[in-house]
């Protein structure tokens, strides 16, 4: 028992900090394929160094270290309640030591259990096989990502494609789209799984199990490797790319499964993962608990890091240094495009805090302040002092609802995330004078070294993702992407990127 808990909580290590080998093929590919100076090219450099100082310091690659969802193959007589019982201990101990960030939260009260552990977590899906190993995978799915899965129930009608058959044409159409509302919310560039019928359930079942496949595997059904082919050249060209910026990388892989149906239902499960795509798995002896090999480990592939080129000549990239408290003649001379170096004071704040702050007031000063959409993952030391081992962004979009009437009631005058926010926010920025940054969605290493020191935290009964954390900052950077002038570059590459994908609404596949 003791030999096969640390065997797992070795898997859950690696698959947290450590990216499989040709996940790493696939982004260095995505990097050479940047023009040079790019705001995607930048992007991609950032990731790359995030990759290796998560390796280095064996911390998560992403602060959200998603649901745990393990596949677990045992021969013949396994006794599969111990297997379960050393997962669940195993979860408990990476959490413990910040492997893992605690998110199993309570859906009726919204408590955080701490631990990962509570009702349906983690996840857990056993299969008996005819081999002697015993298998198992873990694949570490993020709520950003999670939250831009999609199941289209056909036939419909889709935005800038028309009418949507019955056929596998019908299907392209729907992973297209898929790609298309991903934008850069759910951390883009990133792989698909997509599930061909089945029910509502199974479908998108077969959709993510699709993400245990290598990236560069074939798949065995000709019609379906000619449609994962089709796809990862056609989304390329939607323009996009990483972090939603635009750029030529807008899909790292795509995988497609089929299962039979009903004659009533036909659906396209789709299983969107950012690029920080953790997933492995490990083959054990059955009566030791050991490991005997990885799954996803061919060879070692390092990361590109060569440096991101300066812009092309002739083009400039306003770089301005910040630090709170910000004055509205600092807001209004900002620009979609300049980059933002913040040193001093922000503060965190994911969905509990927003929806709290709603009808109450703040803990702390705001006016003037920075507010980070971070779930960040905390440990505390025996001198009772906090350090942060990961803190990107989270995606943007959940605190729509109320971001404008924060920023009015609080006087903020900066808000972090990633993947953009919407017209409600975009107009309280320029009737109030605030700007949203867009830092690098999953580089939670990258940004954890820019936070010199916890000063403090509010509302830790709303567990670690949601408390408020004030935090010190040295060189944290992120990019202008919507402005108080009425400008935002997520809506213009939704926009833009909605008329390239008009183009592909003839049909391909008879």
């Amino acid at each position: 028992m003791e030999n096969l808990k640390q065997s797992i909580l070795e898997l859950i290590t690696d698959t947290s900090t450590n990216l499989p080998p040709d996940v790493r093929r696939a982004v260095n590919a995505a990097k050479v394929k940047e023009d040079l100076g790019t705001r995607a090219a930048i992007s991609l450099s950032t990731i790359t160094q995030n990759v290796v100082m998560a390796e280095e310091n064996v911390s998560p690659i992403c602060q959200d270290t998603g649901m745990p969802t393990f596949e677990v193959k045992t021969p013949v007589g396994v006794n599969q309640i111990i297997i379960k019982k050393a997962i669940k201990e195993a979860i408990v101990e990476a959490t413990k030591t910040g492997k893992l960030r605690s998110n199993s939260v309570d859906s009726l009260t919204g408590a955080n259990s701490g631990d990962n552990l509570g009702p349906g977590t983690p996840v857990i899906h056993f299969e008996q096989w005819e081999e002697d190993d015993i298998e198992i995978k873990l694949i570490l799915k993020g709520g950003g990502c999670e939250n831009k899965n999609i199941q289209y129930s056909l036939p419909c009608e889709l935005e800038g494609l028309g009418k949507v058959g019955r056929n596998l044409d019908g299907v392209r159409k729907c992973i297209l789209h898929a790609v298309y509302q991903a934008q850069g919310q759910g951390c883009s560039a990133g792989f698909i799984g997509v599930g061909i019928g089945g029910d509502r359930t199974s479908g998108y079942a077969l959709a993510k199990h699709q993400l245990f496949r290598h990236v560069d595997d074939v798949n065995p059904n000709a019609d379906l490797a000619k449609l994962e082919d089709y796809i990862m050249e056609t989304a390329n060209q939607l323009g996009i790319g990483t972090m939603g910026f635009g750029g030529n990388s807008t899909l790292l892989g795509c995988k497609v499964g089929v299962e039979n149906r009903l004659p009533a239902s036909f659906f396209v499960s789709v299983a969107y993962n950012c690029w920080a795509f953790r997933r492995q798995g490990v083959r054990l002896n059955p009566e030791t608990g050991e490991i005997k090999r990885y799954l996803y480990k061919d060879e070692k592939v390092d990361m590109d890091l060569t440096p991101a080129a300066a812009a092309e000549a002739g083009e400039t990239r306003r770089e301005v240094v910040l630090e709170a408290p910000i004055t509205e003649e600092q807001i209004r001379s900002l620009k979609v495009g300049d980059v933002v170096i913040i040193n001093g004071e922000m503060h965190t704040g994911r969905d509990a805090l927003h929806s709290y702050l709603m009808e109450n007031d703040c803990p702390v000063d705001m006016n003037g302040g920075i507010i980070y959409h971070c779930g960040p993952v905390m440990l505390r030391d025996e001198a009772g002092e906090w350090h942060v081992k990961a803190a990107g962004p989270t995606t943007s979009i959940r605190e729509e609802p109320y971001q404008g009437d924060i920023i009015k009631k609080f006087g903020i005058r900066a808000v972090i995330g990633k993947g953009g926010m919407g017209a409600k926010t975009l107009k309280a920025l320029g009737e109030h004078g605030a700007v949203y940054l867009n830092a690098i969605g999953g580089a939670a290493q990258y940004y954890a070294e820019c936070l010199e020191k916890v000063e403090g935290v509010d509302f830790m009964e709303f567990g670690v993702p949601e408390a408020m954390w004030h935090l010190r900052v040295k060189g944290f950077a992120a990019i202008v992407t919507m402005d108080s002038h009425g400008n935002s570059l997520h809506a213009d590459v939704e926009k833009s990127s909605l008329e390239r994908l008009a183009q592909f609404a003839e049909p391909v596949f008879k």
